[in-house]
């Protein structure tokens, strides 16, 4: 039988988990008086620093194209991994749902504070409990699922 090969794992997954995350990630930054540029330019400010959001549209679409970029790195890592370690394919969305927080710390403590993002990485409990669900739900579980249907035979 034919299967879905790890590329499409990784794109499918990727794919779905950035565009859920970063639809999350403008709703809440609009319900809080933000807009989508500012949230996009946010995420380039990791790279760009303060002067990203002086960039108007252009570092926006730079942050758009951050974001799914990381969101394809973090569903090949999690991809590979399944391929040597089955039981993260065998229990997806439990281990898709820890990968989503172990994402979830690594942004937090990790990629952020070593970027050049100009903000202090702060933990306030509204926005971090938001964060962790939807890199859970929206990042880590929809990889997981990716790479779980990615092994199966196609049917």
């Amino acid at each position: 039988m034919r299967r879905h090969p790890t590329p499409f794992a990784i794109l499918a997954g990727g794919a779905i988990a950035g565009a859920l995350d970063i639809a999350f990630a403008i709703t809440f930054a609009v319900l809080r008086g933000g807009t989508a540029m500012r949230l996009l330019q946010t995420i380039a400010s990791g790279l760009l620093g303060a002067a990203a959001y002086d960039g108007g549209w252009p570092t926006a679409a730079l942050g758009f194209v951050l974001h799914f970029a990381m969101a394809l790195l973090i569903a090949a890592i999690f991809c590979l991994a399944s391929r040597r370690l089955p039981v993260l394919t065998r229990r997806a969305p439990a281990a898709g749902m820890l990968y989503g927080f172990g994402v979830f710390l690594a942004m937090r403590l990790v990629v952020l504070p070593l970027s050049a993002y100009p903000h202090p990485v702060t933990f306030a409990p509204l926005a971090s409990a938001l964060d962790l669900g939807s890199h859970m739900f929206f990042v880590g579980l929809p990889i997981a699922l990716a790479a779980r249907a990615a092994g199966k035979p196609a049917g």
